[in-house]
């Protein structure tokens, strides 16, 4: 029962993080095309657009830095997986071939206080 209970705290941190992140992408002038994108090989956070390049960012959130920056957690392997699913998502919108990159936005998500928000852009695996 407290699995379940800390599943569900994880999932409604991780969308509260998924939401900031797309107020915050949109707010430094990224529109965001798409949420929670998924097909067979996995899940894209948000797509979005950064003058004209399609951006597939991983949203990586936490309440504190007790278990690590939560950018720590997205290693050269999920690098590469985000890499796969960003050019399936171009390819499936007709935008293939265009120049794509990953961003991650590191969320660190208080009890109490401002959250703060790192955005890295370009990341390579």
């Amino acid at each position: 029962m407290a699995e379940v209970q800390a599943m569900g705290a994880n999932q409604a941190l991780g969308a509260a993080g998924e939401d900031l992140a797309a107020a915050f992408l949109e707010q430094h002038g990224m529109a965001v095309l798409e949420r929670n994108w998924r097909c067979a090989r996995g899940e894209l956070d948000i797509v979005a657009e950064d003058a004209g390049q399609v951006v597939g960012v991983e949203v990586k959130t936490r309440a504190g830095l007790g278990y690590g920056h939560p950018a720590e957690a997205v290693g050269p392997r999920k690098l590469v997986r985000l890499c796969v699913l960003t050019r399936i998502w171009c390819r499936e919108k007709g935008r293939d071939g265009e120049r794509a990159r990953i961003d991650v936005v590191a969320i660190v998500l208080p009890p109490r206080g401002r959250p703060l928000i790192e955005h890295y852009r370009a990341v390579q695996p």
